[in-house]
């Protein structure tokens, strides 16, 4: 670092499980000043080897720093490691994956206890961080202005999606979006699964399928997301309910002949039938959305 590089902004960082690790190198690389804390305090050895500061406490870890970074097990963890540390005047930054509600109540904890909050969701796995071509990136939710503050930190990790002020949203965005990915394996489980006793090489199958999966997942999630906000779902429907549930017993008759569970399409397939039978027929599978609020 030299007299004309600006300073970077130290953080410190409490809980060094394979994910915290990541963060800890990135942030060393990118020359950040980083303090560490772990409740076991042998995982501190290797960032304090690459030039971080290991705490004994949590708050001797937090007194260090403006910048504080949370990622532990889970909102309990939170809790206990910071239980009776002081916050005042502190940016608290909780990478820890929550419920939204957690989130919340995290961020009004935080506040009543004089420090600014700001909630993430990493969409990311440990390799990805500090490898910006690998496509992670962390949702953002709470506080705007501590977001906007230490933004450029906050992207030495990973990229930043800042998602609103309520803090609970990037928790949101995160399950939600974690959801849909394991839909979409709880499908190609289903399309293995059909194949498997047959002499069909499942290398082969498996570009037809990723392929027919992206194709179908774009243009469909697009539509849903304008129909549910139109209210009209029958708008360009190409494929309607009424159809798509006619040739829901070949799905199931299949299944059945090549010994496969439905347990994994015939729930959605009941929401469709529902659907169908609540008059809906001429509308798209957007509908479907519905059903599952309470």
């Amino acid at each position: 670092m030299t007299a004309n590089t600006p300073a970077r902004t130290p953080v410190t960082l409490l809980g060094l499980g394979a994910m915290g690790t990541a963060l800890a190198r990135t942030w060393l690389a990118a020359g950040h000043p980083l303090t560490v804390w772990n409740r076991t305090p042998a995982r501190a050895e290797a960032p304090a080897a690459e030039g971080a500061k290991a705490a004994e406490s949590t708050a001797s870890a937090v007194a260090a720093s403006t910048l504080v970074v949370v990622c532990l097990l889970d909102d309990d963890s939170v809790g206990t490691a910071l239980d009776g540390v002081d916050l005042t005047g502190k940016d608290l930054v909780n990478l820890t994956t929550t419920t939204p509600a957690q989130a919340r109540a995290r961020a009004a904890w935080a506040e009543e206890r004089g420090a600014r909050y700001l909630d993430g969701g990493i969409m990311a796995v440990p390799p990805m961080i500090g490898v910006p071509e690998a496509g992670g990136y962390v949702f953002y939710s709470g506080s705007r202005e501590l977001f906007e503050q230490h933004r450029q930190t906050l992207a030495v990790p990973a990229g930043t999606a800042y998602v609103g002020e309520d803090a609970g949203f990037a928790a949101l965005h995160d399950v939600a979006l974690l959801s849909a990915m394991y839909g979409m394996f709880a499908g190609a489980a289903q399309a293995f699964a059909l194949i498997r006793g047959e002499d069909i090489d499942p290398v082969a199958f498996a570009p037809l399928l990723s392929g027919w999966i992206t194709a179908m997942t774009g243009p469909h999630v697009l539509g849903t997301a304008a129909r549910l906000k139109s209210g009209d779902y029958t708008t360009d429907v190409v494929s309607n309910l009424a159809m798509q549930v006619a040739g829901t017993p070949t799905f199931l008759a299949t299944a059945e002949g090549q010994g496969v569970s439905p347990e994994l399409i015939g729930p959605y397939f009941g929401l469709m039938r529902r659907r169908l039978d609540a008059g809906s027929g001429e509308e798209d599978l957007a509908g479907v959305v519905d059903l599952l609020r309470r």
